[in-house]
């Protein structure tokens, strides 16, 4: 239920940009043509690509939820990490092309026309509506745990950011100084640029099975650690599969238990850690220990494996 409903609040999320970006998409680029500003327009285009990422997220988040078969034993978690790769590659086009775009103008500063003030108008609009629509988008990603929206609403910000350097440049086109409006638009360029390759990265090291961050790691040693008859462990070696991760770690118990025994910790680990962690699946060892040798634990053969 938990999981069906952070999908249902990803799904409005998504939904809520979609909204957002037709509406601002449209406007700027009208305004754009008609006010003149190559900052503006490129803007718009940035909003438009927004939808084509909203798509993705939205394909993504529909078919990760989908549970484990034949082909696919884990599950379809890392759609998400594709989506977000994805995203990246959007983003890393788009940025750019915006590049290019503003480049060109810079062939002829003197053909660089005065924008109109409506331009400015339509930034200001842009920037509130982007900054708030981030902070949303990011506060439903923080609550539901997910990689993918929130490299959405990161991309959201990147659109506020743009917009602020958008309404710097009409500013100055206004106060006499055209060459600063594509100046704005190269400077968002980069930025989205920029962005699209961090998030590409990112998400192309988790589909190479990228461990878990150092902090989340440490946290699941500390439940290992806890759990009774858990006499210590080692091995412990992790991987992301879409915003969850799955554990393999080796256990040590001690030799004079039962078989039955040492599954029973093994179960209770691995129950605790999914319990506690964004964990998706916890495999352990189970390795017999004695410490009656030199004083020292000596290890035993394997006696069980828990899935």
């Amino acid at each position: 239920m938990e999981e069906a409903s952070s999908h249902v609040a990803a799904r409005r999320s998504t939904f809520v940009s979609v909204c957002v970006n037709v509406l601002l998409a449209i406007i700027q680029i009208v305004i754009g043509v008609f006010a003149r500003s190559q900052a503006l327009l490129s803007d718009g285009i940035h909003s438009l690509s927004d939808l084509v990422s909203d798509v993705v997220v939205l394909f993504a988040g529909q078919n990760s939820k989908k549970g484990p078969d034949d082909d696919h034993p884990y599950g379809h978690r890392r759609f998400e990490n594709a989506a977000s790769l994805v995203l990246g590659v959007l983003l890393l086009a788009v940025g750019i092309g915006m590049l290019w775009t503003a480049l060109v103008k810079f062939r002829n500063p003197a053909a660089i026309p005065a924008v109109h003030t409506a331009a400015l108008w339509v930034a200001g609009i842009a920037l509130v509506s982007k900054e708030l629509l981030f902070r949303y988008m990011l506060s439903v990603a923080k609550r539901v745990r997910s990689s993918m929206l929130i490299a959405n609403a990161w991309h959201a910000r990147s659109d506020a950011a743009s917009s602020l350097v958008v309404a710097a440049g009409i500013i100055g086109n206004l106060m006499g100084y055209p060459i600063l409006d594509p100046i704005a638009a190269l400077i968002v360029g980069v930025m989205v640029a920029k962005m699209g390759w961090r998030f590409a990265w990112d998400a192309m090291n988790d589909l190479m099975d990228r461990a878990a961050d150092e902090e989340e790691v440490s946290a699941i040693r500390q439940t290992l650690r806890d759990t009774p008859g858990v006499v210590g462990f080692h091995d412990l070696r992790t991987r992301k599969m879409g915003d969850l991760i799955v554990v393999d770690v080796h256990l040590e118990v001690d030799d004079r238990l039962s078989i039955v025994d040492g599954h029973d910790i093994a179960a209770a680990a691995r129950r605790n850690v999914i319990d506690k962690h964004p964990v998706l699946n916890v495999m352990t060892h189970i390795d017999p220990v004695s410490r009656t040798v030199s004083g020292h634990p000596s290890m035993m053969p394997v006696a069980y494996h828990q899935g």
